[in-house]
């Protein structure tokens, strides 16, 4: 048993401690903080190295494999345990960071970095403990704004507790009579330095050789690098810093999302229901028996066929979109208090989905109409995918009504990394190549300046396209090579643009070396 004296010197040890170092209760506590910092710092110059060029290619799934290595080495085996429920993050991440250094579009390039970002800002909540399928709809946005907003807390956390602060201060009086030495030298060391030159000429060259030195060039790229390197490492010690956190008290995600408390009563809901599904319903109608069934080639009276096909689709999806929103509502906002209840529920709400699925149906049809009579551009494949998709989540929808209601937003979720996988995978570039090249078989030649607009992703379906030779189509593979990235060091390579220059080289035209 420790005597009182040794006790009371160890209190007055802490308390000297706590007097030395006092306490900052905004800035969070991290586990072994000067490990976290090294491997922050670390990573820092990897991605200064790596991503400080003018392509992104190779350069980024790497710093993101990086990452995540570095996180699992500093979780441990313990870590690894706790983060295992949630790990699946980890694989879509890699695959749509990976798409970075097989696409050149630029708009596969910003849709998958920001789709990298949210992964990685979901994985590092969800780290140590939560499961990401307990999240509500609105839950996945609030847990990513969490998570940048708290992250941010942690650099200057493990600078707190890495770096011993105390001991600058003690010595910063010291410093003080060399910089009043520095300023009165200055002022001396001018006056002579101009008495001096004009006292002898090969002095005076000298200097002026001297004082011409640029120093923004000089000091300015070492500066940047320096920039570059410390927000590399703020990012990476937020990122480490907010899986690898003491948590305290309940988070989001370790809880399944609290039912709301039914206001509106069954028989309201069930006449909205049943009144939008008979509206829906003898609008399917119409939409099959015209779109559908019948002929589709002519527009409806005093329409255009643009005017037909493009009104038509907005306002569809519109519809569609307010749809699934109003059945979310009803279906956390409705008292259903006895089995029958939640049968007729379920049934209406499930017909009116149904519909639903057909008003989308119609707008792909119309959108694919239109596409037909004018073209295929990059915002009308999006479009395309974007209503697969929402028909994919309309569907689940109709399924967790009967099944696992809690389980609608992580079915979502799943559905939009669907979504982004789906776009990289169809490849949008070489799909508008192809799909216009066949359309202008039959009548006029596509819109050329369109086509010189897409990146690499398209030159070798434009290759394969150019059997006949037509005059258009070797403008535009000139074009091609004319802009296409000169190959450079590895971290920059990029399968698209690696295969567009086998391709132009297959097909005689000039590469850049």
């Amino acid at each position: 048993m420790p005597s009182r004296s040794a006790s009371h010197d160890d209190g007055g040890a802490v308390a000297s401690y706590r007097q030395a170092a006092p306490a900052t209760p905004l800035l969070p506590h991290v586990r072994a903080p000067r490990a976290t910092l090294a491997a922050a710092l670390g990573l820092g110059v990897l991605a200064e190295v790596l991503l400080d060029r003018p392509l992104w290619g190779a350069s980024f799934p790497l710093v993101v494999t990086a990452l995540l290595g570095t996180l699992v080495l500093l979780g441990g085996r313990e870590g690894w345990q706790r983060a295992r429920p949630n790990a699946w993050l980890a694989a879509p991440l890699l695959v749509i960071s990976g798409f970075v250094a097989v696409r050149a579009s630029s708009w596969l390039l910003v849709l998958n970095v920001l789709t990298s970002a949210a992964l990685l800002l979901l994985l590092t909540h969800f780290w140590a403990a939560g499961r990401v399928q307990r999240l509500g709809l609105l839950g996945y946005p609030l847990v990513a704004l969490s998570s940048t907003f708290r992250g941010l807390l942690y650099p200057p956390a493990l600078v707190r507790d890495s770096v011993d602060l105390r001991a600058a201060r003690e010595h910063a009086p010291r410093l003080l009579p060399f910089a009043r030495g520095v300023l009165i030298a200055l002022p001396v060391l001018l006056v002579f330095c101009v008495l001096l030159q004009s006292a002898d000429a090969a002095f005076a060259g000298a200097m002026n050789r001297l004082f011409a030195v640029n120093l923004g060039e000089l000091f300015g790229s070492t500066l940047g690098r320096a920039f570059g390197v410390g927000f590399s490492a703020c990012v990476a010690a937020a990122a480490l810093g907010h899986a690898l956190r003491r948590r305290r008290g309940q988070e989001s995600g370790e809880a399944e999302a609290a039912p709301a408390v039914p206001r509106l009563g069954l028989t309201e809901a069930l006449t909205l229901i049943l009144a939008v599904d008979a509206l829906f319903l003898v609008f399917a109608g119409f939409q099959v028996a015209y779109l559908f069934i019948g002929g589709a080639s002519s527009p409806a009276e005093g329409y255009t066929y643009a005017e037909y096909a493009r009104r038509g689709f907005f306002e569809l999806l519109l519809v569609s979109m307010m749809t699934l929103g109003l059945v979310m509502a009803l279906a956390r906002w409705t008292r259903r208090e006895s089995p029958l209840a939640q049968g007729a529920f379920r049934v209406g709400a499930s017909l009116m989905v149904a519909l639903t699925v057909v008003i989308v149906a119609s707008a792909v049809k119309r959108m694919t109409l239109y596409e037909d009579a004018f073209g295929y551009t990059r915002l009308r494949l999006f479009t395309h995918v974007f209503m697969f998709a929402l028909g994919a989540v309309l569907t689940w929808r109709a399924v967790t009504l009967w099944w696992r209601p809690e389980r609608f937003a992580i079915g979502a979720f799943v559905t939009a990394l669907g979504a982004v996988l789906a776009v990289n995978a169809v490849n949008p570039d070489a799909l508008i190549v192809r799909f216009n090249i066949a359309r202008a078989t039959d009548s006029s030649s596509p819109d050329v300046s369109y086509l010189s607009g897409l990146s690499s992703d398209a030159v070798p379906e434009l290759v394969r396209e150019t059997a006949t030779a037509p005059g258009w189509q070797t403008e535009l593979l000139r074009q091609y090579a004319e802009r296409l990235p000169a190959e450079s060091s590895w971290p920059e390579w990029n399968l698209s643009h690696a295969r567009a220059r086998r391709a132009l080289q297959a097909a005689g035209a000039s590469v850049q070396q």
